[in-house]
């Protein structure tokens, strides 16, 4: 479907590694910023193994990687970012990862969790999901439902200050024929293409603009958008459910 342009009042993207993000899913985050909504980055890993380059260490990569993801943010107004530093290229959907993902949920309490389809395994000819996209998307996916909304559930976290939360929606971008929504990134392809070469240590000589606009493309053909991404929705809470919470928070705020 595509219909009118849903603006969330916030959103958290949750993702394995620096650049995901940008790959994935800016474009429709960048919408938001532009109309307004709070946005928080999660990354699981600091793609700590993902510069292979003599004499590059874990440590300094680290160092490269989260700087770029902070500058890819700032180029779509993106301020709030979380780096969970688990061990890139090991990454698990443990319920060690679930909890520090419901704690950020807890923390931002978004509207809306954005996230990785941990069912594509298969990506074209020429592509294998990476596990740890996979990982990153189930744990994301088991922390927004049922666990973030749960109050008996991780109950230590309610020391920190953190009470339960249940997102309104989970978008998961998809690969594939299964598309509930596609967004319109017409307006922000520039911004998706200039934060996604802000990994400068992943883009190399290599630029990205060719291939991002032909995939917006390819996902916008015949649904009267230049460009698009395209998402799995799944919807957790009702209109009326959740206007009746915003004013129970409004009035405890």
């Amino acid at each position: 479907m595509s219909g009118s342009f849903y603006i969330p009042e916030s959103a958290l993207a949750i993702v394995a590694h620096p650049d995901d993000i940008e790959f994935g899913m800016v474009g429709t985050l960048a919408r938001w910023v532009k109309a307004g909504a709070r946005i928080g980055y999660v990354l699981c890993t600091s793609g700590d193994v993902g510069i292979a380059e003599p004499g590059m260490t874990r440590a300094r990569a680290t160092e490269i990687r989260e700087a770029e993801s902070l500058a890819a943010a700032q180029i779509v107004g993106v301020k709030h970012v979380v780096f969970l530093r688990e061990p890139d290229g090991l990454l698990e959907p443990t319920l060690a990862l679930r909890k520090k993902l419901v704690r950020e949920i807890r923390r931002f309490k978004p509207e809306v969790v954005v996230c990785n389809d941990p069912a594509v395994i298969w990506a074209g000819s020429d592509y294998i999901n990476h596990p740890d996209h996979r990982a990153a998307g189930v744990a994301a996916i088991d922390a927004t439902f049922p666990a973030a909304g749960q109050p008996n559930l991780f109950e230590d976290l309610a020391e920190e200050g953190l009470s339960a939360h249940k997102p309104r929606k989970l978008f998961a971008t998809s690969w594939g024929e299964a598309v509930d929504l596609y967004v319109n990134i017409e307006e922000t392809i520039d911004l998706k293409i200039n934060a996604l070469r802000a990994h400068k240590s992943q883009m190399g000589d290599w630029d990205p603009e060719p291939m991002i606009r032909q995939w917006a493309a390819d996902r916008g053909k015949g649904k009267e958008m230049a460009y698009a991404e395209a998402y799995r929705v799944v919807t957790l809470v009702d209109d009326d459910t959740w206007a009746k919470l915003n004013t129970k928070r409004e009035e405890t705020d």
